[in-house]
């Protein structure tokens, strides 16, 4: 059974700007250009669950909550995060794509990782997260960068499928501990990245903050 950690900061409040752009633990040639929120990403502390073999992380990019900007570029990047654990198995990630509100799926989008779309991530790695991956300080890895233009009368599920192994039982997921991002999520048993056009997004537990996405970006 999936368990659920929450820290609570004992700072009163954090102060979050929507343009905060995530320090990067990942060795991979950034772009010259600063990169813009395409959404209102994750800001503040984060929490953290678990448990994460043969489970399936499913997050929300609402067409409704895209800034103003995000018709100006032409590339979508995810950065994800991650609090705890050595090595992330992931066996597939897609972008499925529905029309604003709805649930069938009228595209799907391969997304990865160095090229592949079911990377394994080490994250016991200095060059891949430094320092740790923890609570207060997560990883953040950002994934290729897609060649998609976000529509505000689309919506966007972004969803990676853990592979049934030990090394994503101890995998820690950095979710947002307050809710002051416009991201949600759920998580679901078994693989839901093979799913069609013509197919509904599936249901899950826990629709509320989004799991290991943090930030949606030009690039």
């Amino acid at each position: 059974m999936k368990t659920l950690f929450k820290f609570v900061s004992t700072l009163a409040m954090l102060a979050v700007a929507l343009t905060f752009v995530p320090a990067v633990a990942l060795a991979q040639h950034q772009s010259a250009s600063t990169p813009i929120n395409l959404v209102a990403g994750v800001g503040g502390p984060v929490s953290t669950s678990t448990e994460w073999s043969n489970y399936s992380a499913l997050n929300l990019v609402a067409g409704a909550l895209l800034f103003p900007a995000t018709g100006s570029s032409t590339t979508t990047r995810f950065y994800i995060g991650f609090t705890q654990g050595t090595e992330a198995d992931i066996s597939n990630m897609v972008m499925y794509t529905t029309k604003r509100g709805g649930t069938k799926i009228t595209a799907v989008t391969p997304v990865t990782l160095n090229g592949v779309s079911n990377p394994s991530i080490k994250l016991s790695s200095t060059t891949v997260c430094k320092p740790a991956p923890s609570v207060s300080t997560p990883c953040v890895v950002p994934l290729d960068t897609l060649n998609v233009t976000l529509s505000t009368l689309n919506d966007y599920y972004f969803v990676m499928y853990f592979t049934e192994d030990t090394n994503n039982e101890t995998v820690g997921a950095a979710n947002a501990q307050y809710p002051i991002t416009s991201l949600t999520g759920w998580y679901s048993s078994g693989d839901q990245t093979q799913l069609k056009v013509g197919k509904t997004i599936p249901s899950g537990y826990s629709g509320q903050h989004p799991y290991f996405l943090l930030y949606v970006m030009s690039h």
